[in-house]
């Protein structure tokens, strides 16, 4: 029963969305103000989940749920602002989803949060963005970075066509981005400097996106539990080819690589300090762009410990958290894996997917390896 009352204004807010739509598009005519909302309900299985002591965690299977609005306001030709909620909660930056009967009582508000506010501009080949928003910049899946961690700072973008017989298209991309103010120094302040170019090739069939992360002052676990900091630079040299048009079919890859030296570092392990690169490869069938589509797909990877920011990574491939430190993150490095995934378009409005993950640990922490097994059904809804 309590279930039922806890989803009552999920199920409300659906109703809406009809409504909220025809306001939209009226107020579209004179404002030019824009509306969009997805959901997601997902059915996940976790099993045969080692932790680093030897024993297993107990089977687990959940019922979750996702809800997404949005507005954009575009007063001219250069400029919007916009905003967007989400549900989840604040300390658990990868994952919006909420499980069905946890997490939240009968009296209990769902919690939501706001994962977009931005102004932006774009003047010519020029655009860019002041605020929070998503990450920006050229990816191909969310292994390196999850596509739920949002971004505060300043982006900047430039695209320009070259009449060159090997290239396309490039476009320079950077920005500056704070993840903690200490109210100090800048060399103080846990923040994040990324430089992209991303360049088109062979009528844009192939792309390629080098990229330099640095991340200064990193805490080792997040949301304040921290017992030292760090840095991470890190190259990035992402590469995706379509190789076949019909069927469609693509490849991918991504190498990244530490350049940091952690020697002086004693809260990390001797065993950790040259963990620092990663290899991910991924192939795609299908698309599934129009109703009927299909596609399947499967991703290699492999990423040693400081490769990434764990807690910044994606966190649907296993149960590893830092829940025993006091933080709800994921810890989503040192780790080798494979993911299988189908999926089908239902409509324009729905698509299914279904993933399979199998993960073992590269380096333990204990004297066992953790592992991990996960089966999810995915039913995707865009309203607008």
């Amino acid at each position: 029963m309590h279930i039922f009352k806890g989803h009552f204004y999920f199920f409300l807010l659906i109703l809406l969305f009809p409504v909220l739509e025809l306001f939209a598009q009226e107020e579209a005519k004179e404002n030019k103000l824009s509306f969009s909302a997805d959901a997601k309900f997902r059915f996940e299985q976790d099993w045969n989940s080692r932790k680093s002591d030897g024993t297993f965690r107990d089977d687990r299977f959940r019922m979750r749920i996702r809800m997404r609005a949005g507005l954009v306001y575009t007063p001219n030709d250069w400029a919007s602002f916009g905003l967007r909620l989400r549900t989840g909660y604040a300390a658990k930056q990868q994952d919006p989803n909420l499980t069905i009967g946890d997490g939240y009582r009968e009296f209990e508000s769902v919690p939501f949060g706001m994962d977009k506010l931005y102004f932006k501009v774009r003047l010519k080949s020029i655009d860019g963005w002041l605020g929070r928003n998503t990450f920006p910049f050229e990816k191909q899946n969310e292994l390196f970075w999850s596509d739920h961690v949002a971004i505060d700072g300043v982006y900047l973008n430039s695209e320009h066509e070259l009449d060159t017989e090997w290239i396309d298209n490039i476009a320079y991309s950077g920005g500056i981005f704070t993840m903690l103010n200490s109210y100090g120094t800048f060399d103080d302040d846990s923040f994040i400097g990324i430089v992209q170019v991303t360049t088109y090739h062979l009528n844009k069939r192939l792309r390629l996106f080098p990229t330099f992360y640095i991340f200064n002052d990193m805490p080792d676990i997040p949301d304040g539990n921290e017992s030292a900091r760090f840095d991470y630079k890190i190259i990035h040299l992402g590469a995706k080819a379509l190789i076949f048009d019909q069927p469609k079919i693509s490849l991918g890859i991504d190498i990244y690589q530490n350049l940091q030296n952690y020697s002086g570092i004693q809260v990390i392990p001797d065993e950790l300090k040259n963990q620092k690169s990663g290899i991910v490869f991924n192939a795609l069938f299908g698309s599934l762009a129009k109703k009927g589509d299909m596609a399947f797909g499967v991703d290699l990877n492999y990423l040693e410990r400081y490769a990434a920011v764990d807690f910044i990574a994606q966190n649907d491939w296993v149960r590893w958290d830092y829940s025993n430190q006091g933080s709800r993150d994921g810890r989503l490095t040192n780790y080798k894996g494979i993911s299988l995934m189908a999926g089908y378009r239902v409509s324009k409005m729905v698509q299914v997917k279904a993933r399979y993950f199998t993960v073992e640990q590269l380096i333990p922490y204990g004297p066992s390896l953790e592992n991990g097994n996960r089966i999810r059904l995915d039913f995707d809804f865009s309203f607008f």
